[in-house]
C-alpha cells in the first residue's frame, strides 16, 4: 500500500491545490470588482450585450457564477442580483441556483479528493466524541445538510466545505444544496429584477430583505422541520443508558 509521500497520493491533492491557486489569483485580480458599484457602472453595456447575444450572456453568466462559488470569491450576492437584473426573476433564479450549485459541487469534489476522504476515514478510525459526532451527522445527513443551507447564520462557504470534510455523499450534497439555497436565491433574484428603478433613483438595493419577518419566519419554519430528525435523535440518545 503506498504511503503518504507516494506520487499517486500526492496527485489526489492536485484538484484542491488548483482550486486554492485559482482562488488566490481570482481574489487578487477580481476581489474588488465583484461589487454593486461595478454592476451599476456597467449596467448599460451588460444589457446591450444581453439583448444582442442572449444565449451567450446566459451561458457566460452561469460560468462566472460557477467560478465565483467554486473559488469562494467575494461577490456571490452581487452575482445573484446580476442574474435578476439581466434575466428577471424567472429564469434568472434558475441561472443563479444552477451556477451556485455547480460551483459548490466542484468545490466539494476538490476538497473531498484532497482532504475529505482521508479526514473522514481518520475520524471513523478514531475514538471519542469526534467519532460520535460524525456518526450522528452520518445518521441524519440529509437533515443536517439541508439545515446548513437554510439557516442564514451559516456562511455559504462553510456549508460548501464542511460536508466534504465529514464524508457527505455527493447526491445528498447536491440535492440539499439545490433545495436549500432556492428560497434565498429567489428573494435576492427578485431584488435584482427591480434594480432598474434603483439605478434610476441612484440608490442601493435593500439586502436586508431576507431578514424581514415575512420572509425570515417561513425560512425558519422550514429549518425547524429540517432539524426535527436531529432533535429526535438527540432525545433518543439522552434516553439510552
Amino acid at each position: 500500500m503506498p504511503d503518504d509521500s507516494s506520487p499517486r497520493r500526492l496527485l489526489r491533492y492536485a484538484p484542491l491545490v488548483a482550486i486554492l491557486a485559482a482562488a488566490t489569483a481570482g481574489f487578487v485580480l477580481f476581489g474588488d470588482r465583484l461589487s454593486f458599484d461595478t454592476l451599476a457602472e456597467n449596467r448599460e453595456a451588460l444589457l446591450a450585450f444581453r439583448d444582442a447575444h442572449y444565449a451567450a450572456t446566459a451561458a457566460l453568466f452561469v460560468l462566472a457564477y460557477v467560478l465565483v462559488v467554486a473559488l469562494s470569491l467575494p461577490g456571490g450576492t452581487v452575482m445573484t442580483l446580476t442574474g435578476g437584473f439581466l434575466f428577471g426573476t424567472f429564469p434568472g433564479v434558475l441561472y443563479n441556483i444552477g451556477g451556485a450549485t455547480l460551483g459548490a459541487t466542484l468545490l466539494f469534489l476538490a476538497v473531498r479528493a484532497g482532504l475529505g476522504r482521508h479526514l473522514a476515514q481518520r475520524i471513523d478510525e478514531s475514538e471519542g466524541w469526534i467519532r460520535r459526532l460524525k456518526r450522528g451527522i452520518d445518521e441524519t445527513m440529509w437533515s443536517t445538510l439541508l439545515l446548513m443551507r437554510l439557516l442564514p447564520a451559516v456562511p455559504f462557504f462553510v456549508a460548501n466545505l464542511l460536508p466534504a470534510l465529514v464524508g457527505a455523499p455527493l447526491a445528498a450534497y447536491v440535492v440539499t444544496t439545490l433545495v436549500g439555497i432556492a428560497p434565498g436565491a429567489l428573494v435576492y433574484t427578485s431584488v435584482g429584477a427591480g434594480l432598474g428603478a434603483v439605478f434610476a433613483a441612484g440608490g442601493r438595493p435593500d439586502l436586508g430583505l431576507l431578514f424581514e419577518p415575512r420572509i425570515l419566519l417561513p425560512l425558519l419554519g422550514v429549518a425547524v422541520l429540517a432539524a426535527l430528525p436531529l432533535a429526535l435523535r438527540l432525545a433518543r440518545g439522552r434516553k439510552e443508558p
